[in-house]
């Protein structure tokens, strides 16, 4: 396959030639560790990959999307070990965990408290999803690379998930660092996603059956109404814990748009702060709006749990990443219920 600069396609199939595989593997094991995005196949579809512990490289994976919304995203591990270290398994998760892991099911846990896994790739969230996927490539690749990785659907926001290396390319031809190319995926639809946040709620339909997770459970799954959510979203990324209006809300109250705070407020600042004796933190001094999205959510945690009871937010531009974070900003901002 030929690419432009930027991005690479490198072979990564079972085959005779292992060293090249191995090398294929090794090298986008250290693309991941230097913050880059390596498009991947998994047994539902091609993912796009990021360190999920690291801000900055998964506000870029946001930008490479287009469009983006700061929604809750899949962290894919290893093993069910390594999942043990980012989330609290109860009962119920641990049956799922054994009956169908490695496979296509995404289970949303509440996350442990020394959870690594970046705030932004959380949305703010005290919950996170995760997956082992089957795939030998994506499960080489998690292996070499040693941690969490978030990897949505390798395509441009709102087109159709890839199932091939050729549709990653079509979307995200030079957005993209490399490309794994295992060839096909082998179930092409995303994965079954189910809550474990109280009653076991089915999110979406996927690759795994309902009526099998069912019969592991022994009762039937939970299908939220439309009704329940702010938009009635159908996509992995906006899954339950994302899906209503406030999202991440602050105790404090958040006043947007802010040239200068108020007395008795914190302030969320972008680029030049004006000068202020109160709690300050800012999202990027230099005004980068990757920089900023990377510290979106733990800077309005750490505000908030500064005591202060109103947080003054400085205009943030609306290009680029700025939407997405304008977006969450007035997600914050929203009247609390």
């Amino acid at each position: 396959m030929t690419v432009e600069p930027g991005t690479r396609v490198l072979k990564a199939c079972t085959g005779p030639d292992v060293a090249e595989t191995a090398e294929a593997i090794r090298a986008a094991a250290a693309c991941l560790k230097a913050g880059g995005l390596v498009a991947f196949p998994t047994e539902t579809v091609y993912g796009l990959g990021a360190d999920a512990c690291h801000g900055e490289a998964i506000a870029r994976l946001y930008a490479a999307k287009g469009r983006p919304a700061f929604n809750p995203l899949i962290a894919h591990v290893s093993d069910v070990a390594a999942a043990r270290q980012l989330a609290v398994f109860d009962t119920e998760a641990e049956k799922l965990a054994a009956a169908f892991w490695p496979g296509p099911l995404t289970l949303v846990l509440p996350k442990r408290p020394d959870c690594p896994v970046a705030a932004l790739a959380l949305a703010g969230l005290d919950s996170i999803a995760i997956r082992v996927p089957s795939h030998r490539t994506a499960r080489a690749l998690l292996a070499a690379f040693g941690g969490p990785v978030v990897a949505p659907s390798a395509n441009r926001s709102g087109h159709v998930s890839p199932t091939t290396p050729a549709h990653v390319l079509a979307d995200l031809r030079g957005r993209i660092d490399l490309i794994l190319d295992d060839g096909p995926c082998a179930v092409g639809v995303e994965s079954t996603i189910v809550a474990l946040l109280g009653a076991p709620t089915l999110l979406r339909p996927g690759g795994l059956p309902r009526e099998d997770i069912e019969r592991v459970l022994g009762h039937a799954l939970v299908t939220p109404a439309p009704s329940d959510t702010d938009d009635a979203p159908k996509k992995l990324e906006v899954i339950s814990p994302g899906m209503l209006a406030s999202h991440y809300a602050p105790k404090a109250r958040v006043r947007l748009e802010a040239t200068s705070p108020r007395e008795g407020e914190a302030l969320l600042a972008f680029g030049a702060a004006p000068a202020f004796d109160g709690t300050v933190l800012n999202l990027s001094p230099r005004g980068d709006l990757i920089e900023a999205a990377a510290n979106l959510f733990s800077h309005l945690r750490a505000l908030d749990a500064s005591g202060a009871t109103a947080i003054a937010v400085m205009p943030v531009p609306h290009d680029g990443l700025g939407d997405a974070i304008n977006d969450r900003l007035s997600r914050a901002a929203a009247p609390k219920p």
